[in-house]
């Protein structure tokens, strides 16, 4: 039997570091919120730009509110056009090309492990070109030993 499950994740633009996310059976809109709000408890001084893609959950009135209450700022590109939401996607691809497609999952626990483990080794110990051949975390640290 097939199993769906959601994942939201929130990237920061600056070090690529997936900087909260969640796992759910459902895409309701406290999925998407609850995400902020793990993101909003690890980075409590954090006033980013929050880009998005045009889902529901992001264009929701309450979404929209929670954002504004937090201080932050909501990007959207035009519908068909995915600039604001493409450093995402292009996480999504790595997750898939690197541990999602061609392996069977058994069982639900087996995919939220996976998810788990791959989130711990994206942040601290897969190197990125563009973050001169650091992991997004040692990136991170470097720039707030430099402050």
């Amino acid at each position: 039997r097939k199993h769906r499950m959601y994942l939201s994740a929130i990237l920061d633009l600056y070090d690529r570091r997936i900087v909260a996310y969640k796992l759910s059976d459902q895409m309701p809109l406290s999925l998407v919120t609850d995400t902020l709000d793990q993101a909003v408890t690890a980075e409590p001084k954090a006033q980013p730009i929050f880009h998005s893609d045009r889902g529901k959950q992001y264009t929701s009135k309450q979404f929209h509110t929670k954002l504004r209450d937090l201080g932050m700022t909501q990007s959207m590109s035009r519908v068909g056009k995915c600039i604001d939401n493409g450093p995402i996607e292009g996480f999504w691809g790595m997750l898939k090309r690197e541990k999602y497609y061609r392996r069977p999952f058994e069982t639900r626990q087996e995919l939220i492990d996976m998810i788990t483990e791959y989130m711990d080794y994206y942040n601290y110990q897969r190197f990125q070109r563009r973050l001169h051949v650091l992991s997004p975390m040692a990136y991170h640290e470097r720039f707030y030993q430099a402050a």
